[in-house]
Protein backbone atom coordinates (compact mmCIF):
# COMPACT_ATOMS: atom_id res chain seq x y z
CA UNK A 1 0.00 0.00 0.00
CA UNK A 2 1.54 3.06 -1.10
CA UNK A 3 1.60 6.68 0.94
CA UNK A 4 -1.57 8.36 0.75
CA UNK A 5 -1.78 11.84 1.24
CA UNK A 6 -5.72 13.73 1.32
CA UNK A 7 -5.92 16.23 -0.99
CA UNK A 8 -6.82 19.01 1.92
CA UNK A 9 -4.04 17.76 4.30
CA UNK A 10 -1.09 20.42 4.83
CA UNK A 11 2.42 18.63 4.73
CA UNK A 12 4.90 21.37 5.42
CA UNK A 13 8.54 21.48 3.97
CA UNK A 14 10.94 19.33 6.12
CA UNK A 15 8.35 16.77 7.68
CA UNK A 16 9.53 13.78 7.02
CA UNK A 17 7.06 10.67 6.09
CA UNK A 18 7.65 6.90 5.83
CA UNK A 19 6.45 4.59 3.52
CA UNK A 20 2.56 3.47 3.19
CA UNK A 21 1.33 6.24 5.58
CA UNK A 22 -2.13 7.32 5.26
CA UNK A 23 -2.87 10.98 5.76
CA UNK A 24 -6.23 12.15 6.34
CA UNK A 25 -8.73 15.43 5.45
CA UNK A 26 -7.46 18.28 6.92
CA UNK A 27 -4.55 16.98 8.78
CA UNK A 28 -1.46 19.41 9.27
CA UNK A 29 1.51 18.05 9.95
CA UNK A 30 4.53 20.56 10.48
CA UNK A 31 7.90 21.22 9.96
CA UNK A 32 10.57 18.94 12.06
CA UNK A 33 8.79 15.89 12.25
CA UNK A 34 9.33 12.73 11.64
CA UNK A 35 6.47 10.18 10.72
CA UNK A 36 7.53 6.22 10.30
CA UNK A 37 6.54 3.23 8.23
CA UNK A 38 2.38 2.35 8.36
CA UNK A 39 1.26 5.09 10.35
CA UNK A 40 -2.00 6.11 9.96
CA UNK A 41 -3.30 9.58 11.08
CA UNK A 42 -7.23 10.55 10.44
CA UNK A 43 -8.96 13.84 9.90
CA UNK A 44 -8.58 17.29 11.44
CA UNK A 45 -5.65 15.71 13.43
CA UNK A 46 -2.30 17.70 13.81
CA UNK A 47 1.57 16.91 14.16
CA UNK A 48 3.30 19.86 15.51
CA UNK A 49 7.08 20.66 14.80
CA UNK A 50 9.39 18.28 16.92
CA UNK A 51 7.59 15.10 16.83
CA UNK A 52 8.89 12.02 16.11
CA UNK A 53 7.00 8.96 16.10
CA UNK A 54 8.05 5.44 14.97
CA UNK A 55 5.92 2.92 12.90
CA UNK A 56 2.33 1.64 12.90
CA UNK A 57 0.88 4.32 15.11
CA UNK A 58 -2.74 5.40 14.44
CA UNK A 59 -3.82 8.95 15.31
CA UNK A 60 -7.62 9.38 15.37
CA UNK A 61 -9.27 12.56 14.20
CA UNK A 62 -8.69 15.89 16.18
CA UNK A 63 -6.04 14.48 17.98
CA UNK A 64 -3.09 17.24 19.02
CA UNK A 65 0.42 15.59 19.16
CA UNK A 66 3.76 17.14 20.20
CA UNK A 67 1.98 20.86 21.04
CA UNK A 68 4.54 22.97 23.05
CA UNK A 69 4.55 22.58 26.50
CA UNK A 70 1.79 24.28 29.41
CA UNK A 71 4.59 25.64 31.12
CA UNK A 72 5.28 28.92 31.90
CA UNK A 73 8.97 28.73 32.17
CA UNK A 74 9.05 27.94 28.26
CA UNK A 75 10.69 30.29 26.12
CA UNK A 76 10.11 28.65 22.60
CA UNK A 77 13.57 26.09 23.00
CA UNK A 78 13.88 23.01 20.65
CA UNK A 79 12.12 20.30 22.55
CA UNK A 80 10.60 17.00 21.22
CA UNK A 81 8.16 14.46 21.61
CA UNK A 82 9.23 10.99 21.05
CA UNK A 83 6.88 7.95 20.28
CA UNK A 84 7.61 4.22 19.96
CA UNK A 85 5.51 1.93 17.55
CA UNK A 86 2.16 0.19 17.33
CA UNK A 87 0.35 3.06 19.24
CA UNK A 88 -3.13 4.57 19.42
CA UNK A 89 -3.95 7.59 19.81
CA UNK A 90 -7.66 8.22 19.98
CA UNK A 91 -9.75 11.61 19.45
CA UNK A 92 -8.97 14.96 21.37
CA UNK A 93 -5.35 13.27 23.03
CA UNK A 94 -2.92 15.98 23.72
CA UNK A 95 0.37 14.71 24.13
CA UNK A 96 2.98 17.79 24.65
CA UNK A 97 7.09 17.91 24.22
CA UNK A 98 9.37 18.39 27.16
CA UNK A 99 10.87 21.29 28.32
CA UNK A 100 14.43 22.28 28.67
CA UNK A 101 14.58 22.31 32.80
CA UNK A 102 12.98 18.49 32.18
CA UNK A 103 15.56 17.06 29.56
CA UNK A 104 13.61 18.42 26.46
CA UNK A 105 11.93 14.95 25.64
CA UNK A 106 8.50 13.62 26.50
CA UNK A 107 9.00 10.08 25.98
CA UNK A 108 5.64 7.61 24.92
CA UNK A 109 6.67 4.28 24.44
CA UNK A 110 5.23 1.08 21.82
CA UNK A 111 1.79 -0.74 21.86
CA UNK A 112 0.21 1.82 24.37
CA UNK A 113 -3.49 2.82 24.02
CA UNK A 114 -4.49 6.27 24.40
CA UNK A 115 -8.38 6.75 24.84
CA UNK A 116 -10.49 9.93 23.62
CA UNK A 117 -9.36 12.81 25.73
CA UNK A 118 -6.55 11.99 27.52
CA UNK A 119 -3.15 14.20 28.10
CA UNK A 120 0.06 13.61 28.51
CA UNK A 121 1.87 16.63 29.65
CA UNK A 122 5.68 17.56 29.51
CA UNK A 123 8.61 15.96 29.86
CA UNK A 124 6.50 12.76 30.91
CA UNK A 125 7.72 8.92 30.63
CA UNK A 126 5.54 6.42 28.83
CA UNK A 127 6.52 2.91 29.05
CA UNK A 128 5.55 0.38 26.45
CA UNK A 129 1.81 -1.36 26.85
CA UNK A 130 0.16 1.41 28.89
CA UNK A 131 -3.23 2.25 28.78
CA UNK A 132 -4.75 5.54 29.41
CA UNK A 133 -8.61 5.75 29.46
CA UNK A 134 -10.83 8.80 28.91
CA UNK A 135 -9.98 11.68 30.31
CA UNK A 136 -6.85 10.36 32.28
CA UNK A 137 -4.55 13.46 32.75
CA UNK A 138 -0.73 13.27 33.71
CA UNK A 139 1.44 16.53 34.59
CA UNK A 140 4.89 17.29 33.93
CA UNK A 141 7.67 14.89 34.44
CA UNK A 142 5.02 12.00 35.74
CA UNK A 143 6.90 8.24 34.86
CA UNK A 144 4.49 5.47 34.19
CA UNK A 145 6.26 2.06 34.52
CA UNK A 146 5.29 -0.52 31.61
CA UNK A 147 1.74 -1.89 30.99
CA UNK A 148 0.24 -0.31 33.58
CA UNK A 149 -3.23 1.48 33.44
CA UNK A 150 -4.18 4.31 33.91
CA UNK A 151 -8.40 4.56 34.52
CA UNK A 152 -10.68 7.27 33.13
CA UNK A 153 -11.26 10.55 34.88
CA UNK A 154 -7.74 10.55 37.17
CA UNK A 155 -5.05 12.56 37.53
CA UNK A 156 -1.77 11.84 38.44
CA UNK A 157 0.42 14.93 40.22
CA UNK A 158 3.42 16.18 38.50
CA UNK A 159 6.68 14.27 39.10
CA UNK A 160 4.78 11.03 40.77
CA UNK A 161 5.81 8.00 39.59
CA UNK A 162 4.02 4.74 38.55
CA UNK A 163 5.53 1.22 38.66
CA UNK A 164 4.65 -0.88 35.65
CA UNK A 165 1.51 -3.32 36.03
CA UNK A 166 0.59 -0.62 38.65
CA UNK A 167 -3.64 -0.39 38.30
CA UNK A 168 -5.02 3.38 38.76
CA UNK A 169 -8.78 3.23 39.22
CA UNK A 170 -11.11 5.46 37.80
CA UNK A 171 -11.67 9.38 38.97
CA UNK A 172 -8.71 8.78 41.21
CA UNK A 173 -6.66 11.48 42.06
CA UNK A 174 -3.03 10.27 42.70
CA UNK A 175 -0.04 12.74 44.49
CA UNK A 176 2.07 10.48 45.64
CA UNK A 177 3.88 6.94 44.10
CA UNK A 178 2.70 4.11 43.28
CA UNK A 179 4.67 1.03 43.30
CA UNK A 180 4.47 -1.57 40.50
CA UNK A 181 2.37 -4.22 40.55
CA UNK A 182 -0.27 -2.32 43.38
CA UNK A 183 -3.78 -1.61 42.31
CA UNK A 184 -5.05 2.24 43.76
CA UNK A 185 -7.96 3.35 43.54
CA UNK A 186 -10.24 6.59 45.22
CA UNK A 187 -10.86 10.05 45.76
CA UNK A 188 -7.07 10.68 46.56
CA UNK A 189 -4.97 7.09 45.65
CA UNK A 190 -5.15 4.26 48.51
CA UNK A 191 -3.50 0.90 47.67
CA UNK A 192 -6.22 -1.93 48.01
CA UNK A 193 -3.18 -4.66 47.48
CA UNK A 194 -1.50 -6.01 44.12
CA UNK A 195 -3.36 -6.06 41.07
CA UNK A 196 -4.12 -9.50 41.33
CA UNK A 197 -6.62 -9.56 38.28
CA UNK A 198 -3.99 -7.92 35.95
CA UNK A 199 -1.26 -9.81 37.27
CA UNK A 200 -2.93 -13.40 36.23
CA UNK A 201 -3.66 -11.68 33.03
CA UNK A 202 -0.59 -10.94 32.05
CA UNK A 203 1.08 -14.23 32.76
CA UNK A 204 2.33 -13.77 36.10
CA UNK A 205 2.76 -17.32 38.71
CA UNK A 206 0.86 -17.55 41.61
CA UNK A 207 4.26 -17.60 43.82
CA UNK A 208 4.97 -14.03 42.35
CA UNK A 209 1.45 -12.87 43.39
CA UNK A 210 1.35 -14.06 46.57
CA UNK A 211 4.57 -12.84 47.58
CA UNK A 212 3.03 -9.90 46.37
CA UNK A 213 0.27 -9.76 48.90
CA UNK A 214 2.60 -10.67 51.61
CA UNK A 215 4.73 -7.71 50.88
CA UNK A 216 1.77 -5.29 50.65
CA UNK A 217 0.60 -6.45 54.19
CA UNK A 218 4.04 -5.63 55.28
CA UNK A 219 4.63 -2.45 54.43
CA UNK A 220 1.44 -1.02 54.65
CA UNK A 221 -0.82 -3.68 57.23
CA UNK A 222 2.19 -4.21 60.01
CA UNK A 223 2.77 -1.24 61.90
CA UNK A 224 5.85 -1.10 60.91
CA UNK A 225 8.29 1.75 60.09
CA UNK A 226 8.93 1.47 55.95
CA UNK A 227 12.86 1.03 56.80
CA UNK A 228 12.01 -1.98 58.87
CA UNK A 229 9.34 -3.31 56.53
CA UNK A 230 11.77 -3.25 53.66
CA UNK A 231 13.72 -5.14 55.71
CA UNK A 232 11.55 -7.90 56.57
CA UNK A 233 10.31 -8.31 53.39
CA UNK A 234 13.63 -8.85 51.71
CA UNK A 235 14.49 -11.41 53.99
CA UNK A 236 11.25 -12.99 54.23
CA UNK A 237 10.41 -12.50 50.19
CA UNK A 238 13.77 -11.34 48.77
CA UNK A 239 14.35 -14.67 46.19
CA UNK A 240 11.48 -13.56 44.41
CA UNK A 241 12.16 -11.01 40.90
CA UNK A 242 8.98 -9.12 41.51
CA UNK A 243 9.69 -8.76 44.97
CA UNK A 244 13.74 -6.83 44.45
CA UNK A 245 11.60 -4.37 41.67
CA UNK A 246 8.95 -3.23 44.51
CA UNK A 247 11.83 -3.10 46.77
CA UNK A 248 13.61 -1.15 45.05
CA UNK A 249 11.14 1.58 44.09
CA UNK A 250 9.92 2.34 47.01
CA UNK A 251 13.73 2.44 48.22
CA UNK A 252 14.24 5.28 45.19
CA UNK A 253 10.44 7.09 45.60
CA UNK A 254 11.30 10.74 46.21
CA UNK A 255 7.85 11.66 46.62
CA UNK A 256 6.43 9.06 49.13
CA UNK A 257 4.04 6.21 48.86
CA UNK A 258 0.44 5.97 48.72
CA UNK A 259 -1.36 5.16 51.58
CA UNK A 260 -3.78 2.13 52.70
CA UNK A 261 -6.95 2.20 52.61
CA UNK A 262 -8.06 2.39 56.37
CA UNK A 263 -10.10 -0.93 57.66
CA UNK A 264 -13.56 -0.51 57.89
Amino acid sequence: MATNIHPTAIIQPGAELGQDVQIGPYVIIEEKTIIGDRTRIDAFAQIKSYTRMGSDNHIYSYACIGEVPQDLKFKGEETWLKIGNNNKIREYSTLNRGTKEGGGVTTIGSNCFFMAYTHVAHDCFIGDGVILANCATLAGHVHVGHNSVIGGLSAVHQFVQIGEHAFIGGKTGVAQDVPPFMLVAGERAKVFGPNTIGLRRAGFSKEQISALKKAYQILWRSGLSQKLALKKIQSELGQIDVIQKFIQFVQNSKRGLVSAQKDS
